[in-house]
C-alpha cells in the first residue's frame, strides 16, 4: 500500500435504495463523483462493486457513517458498518468509517444552488454526498 498522503480512496454513501460512489487521491485532497448504484433494501449488486474496485484499485475504502446529531448511532449506522465489513471481507481492502452527518443535506443544497431540480434521484445527490464524505476523510488526515 502506498504511504499515507498518496493513497487512492473510493468512498461510498450507503443508502437502502441508492449508494453513491466517489473516488479521490489523498495527495490532491479532493474527490469526484463516479456513480449511483441501485440497492435493494441496502443490498447492492456486488458484481458492480467488484468492477469498481477492479477499475479504480483503491488503497482504501471509506464508508459514510450517518450518526445522529448527538453522536449516537442509529439503525442506518449498523447497516453502513455491515456494508463496510462486507466490502472488507469480500475484497480484502481496508475500510474506514467516517462521520457523514449533513452530507446529503449539503449535497442537495449544492444541486439546488447549481440550478438543479428537487428530483434528486436523477441529479446525483448520493454520488455528491460520497464526494463530501471522501473530502471529510481527507481533511481528517491532515
Amino acid at each position: 500500500m502506498p504511504e499515507a498522503g498518496k493513497r487512492r480512496v473510493l468512498a461510498f454513501d450507503f443508502g437502502t435504495r441508492r449508494i453513491g460512489v466517489a473516488v479521490g487521491q489523498e495527495l490532491i485532497g479532493s474527490g469526484k463523483p463516479l456513480q449511483m448504484l441501485p440497492a435493494r433494501d441496502g443490498i447492492p449488486d456486488w458484481n458492480t462493486i467488484a468492477a469498481l474496485l477492479a477499475e479504480w484499485q483503491p488503497d482504501l475504502v471509506v464508508v459514510g457513517l450517518p450518526l445522529n446529531m448527538d453522536d449516537t448511532e442509529n439503525d442506518m449506522c449498523a447497516r453502513a458498518r455491515k456494508f463496510g465489513k462486507r466490502i472488507h471481507g469480500r475484497f480484502n481492502v481496508p475500510v474506514e468509517m467516517v462521520d457523514e452527518r449533513l452530507t446529503s443535506y449539503e449535497a442537495k443544497g449544492d444541486v439546488m444552488a447549481a440550478g438543479g431540480s428537487r428530483d434528486f434521484g436523477r441529479h446525483g445527490i448520493d454520488d455528491l454526498a460520497a464526494v463530501l464524505i471522501l473530502e471529510t476523510w481527507f481533511r481528517l488526515q491532515g
